[in-house]
């Protein structure tokens, strides 16, 4: 059996956020019906479940904790039915202050869910007001306190730094508050300014300014961002935290290992609007299937299916995409003749092993990446790791190579060499 991760869409949210792009939007309670319906139709439709056992679950959103206990329970038994489930899988629910009260978390408990992620992203008020948020310092602290008195002991809290307006001293108030709260793993990510957000018509040419390296009038300078950067790491440290990931800190044998499969390129099988699925598939990916509702691939009504390879063909086929339909009564239709589908070229999966494994920082195997691809990754990349090797941004210990800590600073122009032409 080979490891597979899960990934939930739940696109609900209160309010939309000012600088949020991600595929998520408010909802009545007739609207979330019909797409948990749809959701769970897509979930019972997987094709060869009995190849896989499930290592992680992670329910993401938008803000899954604004739908009911039970329906949250009903899913929950739904995944217990129909997949394997690995008896210490990592399961997370991401929740948003005020979304979920003792009764939610009690039954969140009661149906095997063992993560909770809490997303503060500041503890400063004038700063969750500014990105619209719809919670307080106090409501967070409410939410955390009952999470702990629920008996939850894997908590990750959400942090964003370089806000407008916000200076060095607020981020360290921010991490300091976070940090005597004692959670077992704290993500802590820089704000970027996405197109089609409000955050984008407000701040955008604020950060343009920033890029060209002219003093911006609202964001933090870079060398205030750089700063809280440092600080980031220095604070964290402190408290016994491990960074190990360029934006994920834990306490040893709390990193989440939903993430670190996506970095290593564990399979994951993503359900619910506009989710993005990666598995390993067989020569002939397609086999005739009439079955209702939706499938990993193809047309609506039960077409084609995919069918992932066995594990002694895993070795001599490739990796293919997918990714939902982002329109909603297209979803709920279980029509997804929009989906994207992406076969993964070898050179492809290369890629995406360097710039995603060299994330972490204990970064990738060479041994594996030979295992994998054939290839030493000295025949691929030797050119680019002596340059980069010289230049400090990268080290090799091992069988190991990883980013410096300068080279964690600069990273994104250490990744963009490994793409392949």
């Amino acid at each position: 059996m080979r490891d597979l991760e899960l990934y939930l869409h739940i696109p609900f949210c209160v309010r939309k956020c000012a600088y949020c792009d991600f595929l998520s939007a408010p909802a009545d309670r007739e609207q979330q019906e019909a797409y948990l319906r749809a959701l769970k139709r897509e979930i019972e439709s997987f094709p060869d479940k009995e190849a896989y056992q499930v290592s992680s679950v992670f329910l993401g959103g938008g803000t899954p904790s604004i739908l009911s206990g039970k329906w949250i329970a009903e899913l929950m038994e739904l995944l217990f039915r129909e997949f394997r489930l690995e008896p210490d899988a990592e399961i997370t629910i991401e929740c948003n202050p005020g979304t979920a009260d003792a009764g939610k978390l009690r039954i969140y408990r009661e149906v095997g869910i063992n993560r909770l992620s809490l997303g503060l992203q500041s503890a400063d008020d004038r700063e969750l007001a500014l990105l619209g948020r719809i919670h307080t310092w106090t409501d967070f602290l409410r939410t955390y306190e009952a999470v702990r008195e629920e008996g939850f002991v894997n908590i990750n809290v959400d942090l964003m730094s370089a806000l407008p307006g916000q200076t060095v001293q607020s981020w360290e108030r921010t991490l300091a508050q976070v940090l005597a709260l004692a959670p077992e793993h704290i993500s802590a990510y820089s704000l970027i300014i996405e197109e089609g957000t409000s955050f984008y018509e407000r701040y955008h040419d604020d950060a343009v300014l920033r890029e060209r390296g002219e003093p911006p009038r609202e964001l933090p300078s870079e060398e205030e961002e750089r700063e809280m950067y440092r600080i980031t790491e220095q604070m964290l440290a402190a408290a016994g935290m491990q960074r190990y990931e360029i934006s994920n800190y834990a306490l040893p044998g709390y990193e989440c290992r939903h993430n670190i499969g996506y970095w290593t390129g564990v399979e994951y099988a993503g359900f619910g609007l506009g989710a993005s699925s990666l598995l390993g598939l067989s020569r002939k990916p397609y086999h005739d299937h009439c079955d209702k509702g939706s499938e990993m691939s193809g047309h609506a009504q039960g077409k084609k299916q995919v069918s992932p390879a066995s594990g002694s063909e895993q070795a001599e086929c490739g990796f293919t995409r997918f990714r939902n339909p982002e329109n909603m009564q297209a979803y709920l239709d279980g029509d997804f003749s929009g989906r994207e589908i992406t076969p993964l070229s070898p050179n492809d999966r290369m890629e995406e092993f360097m710039f995603l494994g060299l994330r972490m920082t204990k970064g990738i195997s060479e041994r594996e990446f030979q295992k994998r691809f054939g290839n030493s990754v000295e025949e691929v990349y030797g050119g680019v790791l002596k340059r980069h090797c010289a230049d400090g941004l990268l080290k090799r210990e091992g069988d190991r190579i990883a980013l410096t800590a300068r080279g964690l600073d600069l990273s994104n122009t250490v990744m963009a060499d490994f793409l392949l032409e």
